[in-house]
């Protein structure tokens, strides 16, 4: 499900005069720009629920086959309601949930509303904020289903202080993924510092072993997040950051910000020769043939390189570790896979709310299809995720889930660390590309 390039942060909005009579639409058919509560309630019998439910969600085979399982489960439940799910592909599908919530046919949809902060201009707000303030979903904060979910993740999808969204799952994608049968050959131990994961890679190579892949072609991207997360290893430190970016109080080409660029040009001399010229396919495969020691990866590869290995390949996953103090690198960041919501002019709100019930008490079903990291507590799921459990106990998100892009900026500033302009995936060294970043930072002024 999840995508490993990263062009964006954000999902491309619709254009405006779209987006304002949508929310128009949606306001009047719902509660005039309140933020409902669902006045409606799920019956006690099951059987006096009639009606349709029409869902729609982006495609992908993992989450496809994990939702219609949770439908099959819901209609044993629920016999008299006729469910109509929909699957459409991720490029079409902002056009899709437009077209369908204007006509008011839609009851569930995959929703993201971010609450903006004060210090980013109010033209870099998305589609989903501002339906959810004109009141175009349901609140689902007090729900009984919601308690089942991770508290910490409800807390940083919460938008406005209420919960509007049901998240499926997680994907980390701040770690390292290392070979087991490398690091015991050698008798190493997974690095819980800078300076650890330095000797580790130093030892790699006079062993001679390529101690990092990267695919430069599509996810080196990756590498910049799994920094930033250790670097500034909190939700208020990374907004912290972020507003003093925007407030031009902190340079992207002083201090610690630097220090991002040079540890990633650190991390790139490590890497495989001609990685920029590497795509992610090619990557996994290299790592499953054990061509190198770690990858900067994402969970959402999981279940592909235990299906690539046959078995053979025992694999594991750390945080990066960017700082010299390990409480630091404790955590992945990552971010919710997807998330589900009530349109406020949905036509059945009942059906949806009971969905939504059955969703989480059939989650197993849902997720032992998507393997994602469960968002549900106590859930037992890919006994890989068990392995990790210490680093996501707490859900802290990565960095491009909470930066926004200030779209006056300049190209190099766009993330804004400067991966791309680093040298071999550009021409410049550390120092070069954090001050062609800060220079097209501050023609955003």
């Amino acid at each position: 499900m999840a995508t490993v390039k990263l062009r964006s942060l954000r999902t491309p909005r619709v254009a405006a005069l779209a987006v304002t009579g949508l929310v128009a639409s949606i306001a009047l058919a719902g509660c005039g720009g309140s933020s409902p509560s669902s006045s409606s309630s799920v019956p006690t019998n099951p059987t006096q629920l009639t009606g349709q439910l029409n869902i729609l969600v982006s495609s992908a085979a993992g989450s496809d086959a994990g939702f219609k399982a949770v439908d099959s489960a819901f209609s044993q439940k629920y016999p008299n309601v006729k469910v109509n799910f929909t699957s459409v592909p991720n490029e079409n599908y902002t056009q899709a949930k437009t077209s369908r919530l204007t006509a008011g046919s839609a009851d569930i949809v995959i929703a993201f509303p971010v609450q903006l902060p004060s210090y980013v201009p109010a033209s870099n707000e998305g589609d989903d904020a501002r339906l959810a303030d004109a009141g175009g979903f349901v609140d689902l904060t007090n729900q009984p289903f919601m308690s089942k979910f991770n508290p910490t993740v409800l807390k940083e999808i919460q938008y406005k202080g209420k919960n509007y969204t049901v998240p499926t799952g997680l994907s980390y994608y701040t770690g390292m993924m290392y070979n087991k049968k490398i690091f015991s050959q050698y008798g190493l131990k997974i690095p819980t510092t800078w300076s650890e994961f330095i000797t580790l890679c130093d030892t790699l190579t006079s062993k001679g072993v390529t101690p990092l892949g990267i695919a430069g072609k599509d996810s080196a991207g990756i590498n910049m997040l799994g920094l930033v997360q250790s670097m500034y290893p909190t939700s208020a430190d990374k907004n912290n950051l972020a507003k003093g970016l925007y407030d031009y109080s902190i340079k992207l080409n002083q201090g610690q910000q630097l220090q991002v660029l040079q540890k990633l040009s650190t991390l790139y001399g490590y890497a495989e020769p001609n990685f920029a010229g590497v795509n992610y396919a090619t990557m996994t495969s290299d790592f499953v043939n054990g061509k190198y020691a770690m990858m900067s990866d994402g969970t959402w590869n999981v279940t592909t390189l235990q299906s690539a290995g046959q078995g053979k390949l025992d694999f594991g996953y750390f945080p990066l570790p960017a700082s010299n103090n390990a409480v630091d690198n404790a955590n992945l960041g990552g971010k919710v896979e997807l998330s589900l919501a009530i349109p406020s002019n949905a036509k059945d709100k009942s059906a949806a709310l009971a969905w939504l019930g059955s969703f989480a008490d059939n989650y197993k079903l849902f997720n032992d299809q998507a393997g994602f990291a469960p968002s549900e507590q106590g859930v037992t799921s890919n006994p890989f995720y068990s392995g990790i459990s210490s680093y996501t106990s707490t859900f802290e998100p990565a960095w491009d889930t909470l930066w926004i892009a200030n779209t006056k900026a300049g190209p190099a500033a766009q993330f804004p660390f400067n991966w791309q302009g680093l040298k071999p995936m550009g021409t410049q060294s550390a120092q070069g590309a954090a001050d062609a970043a800060e220079k097209d930072w501050e023609a955003g002024k």
